[in-house]
């Protein structure tokens, strides 16, 4: 860091298992990767490149070695995923990963209607071989989980071999865990985080309120994900309480107080 500051919270060090950040690839060029990489590389643990944009994106090894090379982990969206699944095509999505030497694997059904069960054994093939996270929650608007449902589903994923379980959000942030105005679905958190440990799990929050919300609720070390590429910074300020909206979160009692002499 560029000078000394008093009071801020303690941040866990790469590579760790909770205060997480992923960053939402949707198609960088090489060279904004490696401009990504000068300024951001320290505060983001894994960079998934969003939906389909792996099928397109030129000079997609070249830019996963970048990643690597700069002690990020990358991984490609669940959609995709569910491409390779729903034409039957699972062993080339394995063949897909190991050509790109992809360490880190999302298993999503946010598209596809699939059975968990069905769901479940694909976390515990990839397991053995690829860090897993598992995405629960569906990515249609209006369509409404259960609390329970969410639990049970987030639970088995785990006992199978989900290293975190991503609760859904999309880029957009307003499905759910989130209204459809991207507000908070608190109750339903609040009932996932009473069953399940909270470092288990990945929450997207691509909106800056819903960042704030939830360090305030669980502290600056918590999993976020779908951050955007210029956004990454500004969310760690948000963790260190360098920015208005958590500026007083982590500081003392006695200095939270209006200043009035000198």
């Amino acid at each position: 860091m560029n000078f000394k500051l008093k009071h801020l919270p303690e941040r866990n060090s790469k590579p760790r298992n909770s205060g997480i950040t992923m960053m939402m690839d949707k198609g960088l060029s090489i060279k904004e990767v490696e401009n990504f990489i000068e300024t951001s590389a320290d505060y983001t643990d894994l960079v998934k490149l969003g939906f389909g944009t792996s099928y397109l994106t030129k000079n997609l090894s070249q830019k996963i070695k970048l990643y690597q090379e700069a002690g990020i982990k990358v991984y490609v969206g669940g959609t995709l995923f569910e491409a390779f699944i729903i034409r039957n095509q699972f062993d080339d999505y394995c063949r897909f990963m190991d050509k790109f030497n992809l360490t880190v694997a999302e298993v999503s059904d946010g598209s596809v209607s699939m059975n968990h069960d069905v769901k479940c054994s694909y976390i515990n093939k990839l397991s053995k071989n690829y860090t897993v996270l598992s995405e629960v929650g569906s990515k249609e608007e209006g369509i409404i989980i259960h609390p329970n449902k969410w639990i049970g589903m987030m639970k088995k994923e785990l006992e199978v071999g989900s290293w975190k379980v991503i609760a859904e959000a999309r880029e957009s942030g307003n499905v759910g865990i989130y209204h459809r105005d991207g507000k908070t679905h608190t109750m339903l958190i609040d009932k996932i985080v009473a069953k399940i440990n909270v470092t288990d799990i990945m929450w997207e929050a691509p909106i800056k309120s819903q960042q704030v919300w939830f360090i305030k609720n669980f502290g600056t070390n918590i999993n976020l994900g779908n951050i955007g590429v210029n956004d990454v910074i500004p969310l760690e300020t948000l963790r260190l309480g360098l920015r208005g909206d958590t500026f007083f979160t982590f500081l003392p009692k006695e200095l939270n107080q209006s200043i009035e002499t000198i």
